[in-house]
């Protein structure tokens, strides 16, 4: 049977509306169903963060459908599931339930397509994806940066634990998940890892390396992000004009040229390249194809991420928030109407995040 949280037909939502580069957020006020569809969930956003990739987009160095609705790093309450209920990630797969405290994917597959076969689920040919979706205004619940969040079917949905605040979990469903998917498989304990980029991804793989064994060496041209990566588990720290030293697995999260080519020299016999910070387009970066054949180096890059990183991530975070400062990573309360504060404190704010706050009313500055 179709559950909710109330008996009525229908609940009230709003959305900022991104109306393109240069110019501001608008708030609209929507009818949503209170009941969703099948395998659908209706979920009240608690809080979200401004990612890098939102401040790319609205700056115009990242391309995005105009209108829409922004925001993909976000927490938040289930209120509502359609009949069937969807389910949450791994075995046994139960259903969710209203009520509960939940992260979901960045993005939702087909689980049909070839790619999805091949399980490439991120790059799904039916791929929908979270606050970067064109606006649908009969649908226009597609983003974090709303009251409410409109989960379709092919979504990865994931618990979040009592004691887990929600300014760490909201970077789960980007940044935390995306560094899981860039450490997914490699071998981390006695390894010597360096980390290119000391902001929101490039500290969280700093905590998960070492904490995994790694002895990390971080490069960022900043020295306040080089202090704070110490303590996040860093056990060396470089501007960017020091060599590394070589390395075993080089992690890039900048998307600097630079540290690209950084990266790709540091690599020891048979070490690993994983590129994850080049998101949009910028210059080309050479590759000496004898030193990659001769070294057995193996270059590879991260986009999104599978669902089971994105449990890896609240895994992680559960275990080991309190071991390093993630809440301070997060500053901010911005509401809703108060997004474009949001912005501008995410490009000359000391934190990698602004929280915003979509279902609260905020009459004060953040």
């Amino acid at each position: 049977m179709t559950t909710s949280l109330t008996p009525v037909p229908t609940t009230t939502a709003r959305y900022a509306r991104w109306n393109g580069v240069g110019t501001p957020f608008s708030v609209v006020t929507t009818e949503v169903p209170a009941i969703p569809g099948p395998g659908e969930a209706l979920v009240r956003v608690d809080l979200a963060t401004v990612c890098g990739s939102d401040v790319h987009t609205v700056s115009g160095a990242r391309p995005s459908p105009v209108p829409g609705v922004l925001g993909h790093e976000q927490v938040g309450t289930v209120l509502a599931v359609g009949d069937p209920a969807p389910r949450y990630f791994g075995e046994p797969a139960t259903p969710v339930r209203p009520g509960a405290r939940v992260v979901w994917s960045v993005t939702a597959s087909c689980g049909e397509c070839d790619r999805c076969a091949r399980d490439l689920t991120q790059k799904c040919r039916r791929l929908t994806k979270y606050g970067h979706q064109e606006l649908v205004e009969q649908r226009p619940l597609t983003g974090g940066f709303a009251s409410h969040c409109l989960l379709v079917p092919g979504t990865t949905i994931v618990e979040v634990p009592d004691g887990l605040p929600d300014v760490v979990a909201a970077p789960a469903a980007c940044a935390t998940a995306t560094v899981a998917a860039a450490l997914a498989g490699q071998e981390l304990r006695g390894a010597k890892v360096l980390v290119t980029g000391a902001g929101m991804l490039g500290l969280t793989a700093v905590a998960m390396a070492a904490s995994a064994g790694a002895h990390v060496t971080v490069i960022d041209p900043g020295p306040a992000k080089r202090e704070l990566a110490r303590r996040f588990g860093a056990a060396e720290t470089r501007d960017s004009t020091e060599k590394p030293g070589e390395v075993d697995l080089a992690v890039e999260l900048s998307g600097a040229p630079q540290a690209v080519a950084t990266c790709l020299d540091a690599l020891a016999i048979g070490g690993t390249a994983v590129l994850a910070g080049s998101v949009f387009p910028g210059p080309a970066v050479s590759v000496e194809p004898e030193r990659l054949i001769r070294g057995l180096h193996t270059i590879t890059g991260v986009h999104n991420y599978r669902p089971a990183d994105l449990q890896t991530a609240v895994d992680f975070l559960a275990a080991h928030h309190r071991d390093h400062p993630f809440a301070e990573l997060v500053e901010g309360r911005y509401g809703l109407d108060q997004l474009d504060a949001a912005f501008d404190a995410a490009r000359g704010g000391t934190a990698p995040r602004q929280a915003v706050l979509p279902s609260e009313p905020v009459d004060r500055g953040a």
